[in-house]
């Protein structure tokens, strides 16, 4: 009975990218993007995370970027590897900020590997039938 909703897959990654890209544009980018210097200083300052602790304002700026155009690219399903990819990479960014601050990634600390998983899914599974990528033969 379940086998029947392998014909719907196409389906589930649109619901998936949709999902994961207006989240990513209205929860996470565009606060970032809106909220100006001092927000983008205290994003990229993350970064220390990795050794790197010049420039933490373009560092967030970067990454509210990276959210809200790459969950742009989602939603419309063009570019959705290289999109997920930049995506990942922000959310290991903010995995190892997160596990920095609070030592475990139990409770809510856990939400950005579980969003990370998501999208370094997305760059293997692709957008699917229902997107740009497949009506431009990109995928």
């Amino acid at each position: 009975m379940l086998k029947s909703l392998n014909a719907y897959t196409d389906f589930g990654l649109l619901i998936l990218r949709s999902g994961i890209g207006i989240m990513f544009m209205v929860a996470h980018g565009w606060p970032k993007l809106i909220e100006g210097p001092e927000r983008w200083a205290r994003v990229g300052g993350a970064m220390k995370n990795l050794g790197i602790d010049f420039a933490p304002q373009v560092w967030g700026l970067l990454a509210g970027c990276v959210e809200f155009f790459g969950g742009l690219l989602l939603i419309l399903g063009l570019f959705v590897r290289p999109a997920s990819i930049a995506l990942a990479l922000v959310m290991v960014v903010a995995s190892l900020s997160v596990f920095a601050r609070a030592g475990s990634f139990m409770g809510n600390n856990a939400h950005p590997v579980e969003v990370g998983i998501a999208v370094l899914a997305l760059v293997f599974l692709g957008a699917g039938r229902f997107s740009l990528d497949r009506k431009f033969n990109l995928s």
